[in-house]
């Protein structure tokens, strides 16, 4: 598999963004032949350490967790997500597809296929709320507060934060 592509982004209208960390994309992450991508996602995420939170769809709202990084995998189907904020990028995804989003990242789902669906996950002691206004200087240091990963939800090593 190839290495992720990373994506930093600055803060976006209200929503805060990560200083810290980028965004990780990583395309085809299992194999996209697979009768079940989603419990393919689960399998690979929870090998490395990450509960899986969810199945579903994404927010169609922009939004971003304060206290919890979030990994999105794409189960079934298509979308474009847009990431960072309303002036911030859009990003076509794709079954098989996963993002990793540091806390303070936007993000919504713009446009998607019928079937679209995710997992989404967490690392270990991370339950992520849902912020949708402005960040706060104490949610801003919330955001700076989230200790990183001790493992990537795809690799598994030891991620690196630049």
């Amino acid at each position: 598999m190839d290495e992720p592509r990373r994506i930093f982004l600055r803060p976006d209208d209200w929503i805060p963004n990560s200083s810290r960390f980028p965004v990780l994309v990583y395309r085809n992450a299992v194999d996209h032949e697979l009768p079940d991508i989603g419990a393919a996602l689960e399998t690979l995420f929870e090998s490395h350490g990450w509960h899986c939170a969810a199945r579903g769809n994404i927010h169609a709202e922009y939004h971003y967790h304060s206290n919890a990084h979030e990994v999105i995998g794409i189960a079934a189907g298509s979308a474009i997500l847009g990431i960072g904020g309303p002036h911030s990028i859009r990003i076509a995804v794709d079954a098989s597809d996963v993002l990793i989003l540091p806390a303070g990242t936007g993000h919504c789902r713009l446009s998607d296929s019928a079937g679209f669906s995710v997992v989404t996950g967490n690392p270990p002691g991370q339950e992520p709320d849902i912020c949708r206004a402005m960040a706060s200087s104490e949610i801003e240091r919330a955001i700076d507060a989230v200790p990183y990963p001790s493992s990537d939800p795809v690799h598994g090593r030891t991620p690196r934060p630049a």
